[in-house]
Formats: structure tokens, sequence, C-alpha cells
């Protein structure tokens, strides 16, 4: 009870979706906290962080585990020096190019940033990054500018020579790329989120969508639009890309930069509309139940038989099984909390949220399904059942670009295989 208090008020204080990370996740960070309080126990914890906006920052600094590195989905910034270079300087020879890094975490992304623009020849004079990020944490490290070798696992690291001096163990950040960026706290859920700053040209937020349920989605969206210029871009994470497409952006037909434009869907797209609702028990008939494929099929279980949760071993590859034993009998209810007691114990899990997501599915909530299987993506961007059942589902939603942008991928993934077979 006092981890689930807990976790709505994170919901309510940074939109988190708790299915995301995994309450596992929520209650490492509640013990680790409530050591560091002396405090007696969960209780006395749950008191204090209700009452104290430092120990709900250093809550959320606890659960809050970024994982980023210089260069990350090249593509994208390779687009930004492009953009800049051929397109927008050249229109704008007066103005600076204002670029948004959301979030930002210890830096990596927006200095990224900036040394493809050095590099790509574009002066400093005439680019402004901003980076935000809820961590004050974070932004402390982002602003030292000194990085470890995890930050650097790119195949190429020429860039490292170019800009950085090697200190110890550590690897100091130039001056020059430091100084074009302008680091501060925010929080996209407060209602005076970056209010009054001037609009951006670039926007870069990446897989952070993916943490909220669809109502903080389309919340933070909506801010992404209210910043982005007219003809800007706006890059996001491979498995957001469908959410873009339904909530009025469109892609750039970048490949794998996952870059969207603020304008309308092309003609002839029938926009998204939400599906009808069919829930078990009402006048309605449910859809059958989907078939699963056990990845695990050998040895797990009793022959013969279906396990109750409380039967199942500890192993992740054997509650998956039992579940999607349960789930292709019909018995959703107990295959879901089976895989809810696997994302509890051992933290976020692709094949756990997909195999939600198909019961979702499976019993009419078309939209918590998508949330569920997008989730599997973020995970694991090469998931093909959740790929194949969420361009399902947006093409039953009339999402016709978002699922020829799935369908796309599939292909791509597809043709890889046979290659490499």
């Amino acid at each position: 009870m006092i981890h689930a208090e807990i976790a709505n008020l994170l919901k309510r204080s940074m939109g988190l979706d708790i299915a995301a990370i995994g309450l596992s996740a929520i209650e490492r960070a509640v013990r680790q906290r409530q050591s560091a309080c002396n405090l007696p126990n969960e209780e006395a914890y749950l008191n204090h962080v209700l009452t104290s906006e430092p120990e709900l920052m250093e809550l959320i600094e606890a659960v809050v585990v970024p994982e980023t590195w210089f260069f990350r989905h090249h593509e994208a910034l390779a687009e930004v020096a492009r953009f800049a270079c051929e397109d927008w300087l050249t229109a704008h020879p007066t103005r600076v190019l204002r670029l948004l890094s959301l979030p930002c975490s210890s830096g990596e992304e927006p200095y990224s940033i900036v040394m493809t623009l050095l590099d790509a020849g574009v002066p400093t004079s005439r680019f402004q990054v901003e980076a935000v990020d809820i961590s004050e944490r974070a932004l402390t490290l982002a602003r030292q500018g000194e990085y470890g070798k995890n930050s650097f696992r790119s195949r190429d690291l020429s860039f490292r020579d170019r800009h950085f001096t090697l200190t110890q163990d550590r690897w100091q950040l130039s001056d020059g790329v430091r100084s074009p960026v302008h680091f501060q706290r925010g929080n996209v859920f407060s209602a005076n989120f970056l209010t009054g700053v001037e609009i951006f040209d670039v926007i870069f937020c990446r897989n952070m969508l993916i943490y909220f349920d669809r109502d903080g989605q389309e919340r933070v969206v909506s801010a992404l639009r209210r910043l982005l210029t007219p003809k800007g871009l706006l890059f996001v994470g491979p498995s957001e890309t469908s959410l873009l497409l339904s909530l009025d952006f469109a892609s750039a037909k970048i490949p794998r930069a996952f870059a969207f434009r603020k304008q309308a869907a092309e003609p002839g797209v029938v926009a998204s509309t939400p599906a009808p609702v069919f829930r078990l028990g009402s006048n309605s008939r449910p859809h059958a139940p989907p078939r699963i494929r056990n990845p695990h099929p050998a040895g797990h279980g009793r022959t013969g038989s279906i396990q109750s949760p409380a039967e199942v071993e500890c192993r992740p590859e054997v509650e998956i099984g039992a579940a999607i034993s349960l789930a292709n009998q019909g018995r959703l209810t107990e295959a879901e909390k089976i895989c809810e007691e696997q994302l509890r114990k051992h933290g976020a899990s692709a094949q756990a949220l997909y195999l939600i997501g198909l019961i979702r599915d499976a019993q009419g909530d078309i939209s918590e399904a998508g949330q569920y299987y997008r989730k599997a993506l973020y995970l694991d961007q090469d998931h093909q059942e959740a790929l194949g059942h969420l361009e399902l589902l947006l093409r039953k939603q009339g999402d016709v670009a978002g699922a020829r942008v799935l369908r796309d991928r599939m292909g791509r993934m597809q043709r890889k295989e046979s290659n490499v077979k």
C-alpha cells in the first residue's frame, strides 16, 4: 500500500507510469531514501516525502536512472547538421538556431549536438542549445562536463580526441563545446514549463514519452508543439513514432532519424480516432484471446496442467511461459497478474509488457494495449510481435500513416534477417 501511494505521488509530480519501470524500482528507491533519512520504517518515510519537496526531489533522483552516451542515435544528429547547413543558415542569415534537449540527463545529448554542429562548420555564434532535466543531480554532472568510459560507446571515437582532454581516468570536455549549452531544471508537467522563452527550431525529446500514460503523453506532446517553430524538427525515440503520428505530427521521412514536423497529416490519410472499447461482461462480445507463441515451451510447469500464479517458479522465463498458457486458455486476469508480478520482482521486461498489451487488446482496451506495445518496443526495438500487433492496432484505428511506418520497419528487419541468412 505504501509503495502504491508513493507510486501515485511520482505519477502526480512527474507523470511517471510505474508499469514502464516496474514497482520493484520504486521499492528499491524507497529503501535507499528511507535509510538515507534514518527513518524507522516505510510509513515514516511516506509521511516525510509527502511533506518535503526537497525529499521528493531526492526520491525522483533515486528512481530516474538515465541511460545515455555520446552520439547515441547518430542518424538524428547527422540530420541536424544537414538541416542547419543546407536549410536553416542560408534562410535565416541573422537569426540564432535554437535547439532544445529534453530531458538532457548528464549532458551527453546536448553536448553531442554542439560537437555535431561545430564539426559541420557552424560557428557557436549561430546556435544555442537549451538543456532541461528534472534532476538537479544530473544537471550538476552535465555542467561539470567530465565523463568516464561508459559515456563513450560509439564505434567512432574520433570526436573524443578533438573535444576532450584526458585527466587521470576521466575525460574533460572543452569549454568551446560547453559554452553554447544552457542547463536548467524543469518539469514538463509544470504549468509554467518554459513559458516566455523563444521557441525552438529543433527539439530532441527521445525515449521520454514511453514513461508516461496516454494522458501524460498528450500533455507533453502539447507542450512540445507549443515550443516548436512551424517548420521545426522534433526528434523522438524509435518506439514513440506511432504516438507522434496519432497526434497531428507528420514524419520528416528521414531514414532512422525518427524526425517529425508540426503539420497536418498527408492528403488521403485518415485521422486517428478512438476505437470502440469492448470489455468482458459488457453487452458486446470481447475479442477472442490472442494466441501467444511460447518462446520457452519445453519443461516449464507440470505436463497437462496450468499453474496458478502462486505455483509459478521465480525464474522469469518460467513466469512468461505460465502467463502465455493462461492467456491462451482465456484466463486473462491470471495471466496479467503473473506479468505484473514479474515486472515487480525483476524490473522492466519487453516480453511481459508485450503480453500485457496482448491481454488488453483481447479485452478491447485498445488505448492501453498500444501503450504496452510501445513500452515493449522501447526495451526491444526489434520485438517483431509487438511491432506486428501495434501495426494492426493502428490500422484498426484508421491511423494509416502510423501503421505504414511500422510496416516499413518490419520489412527492413525481415530483409536484414534474410541477408544475414
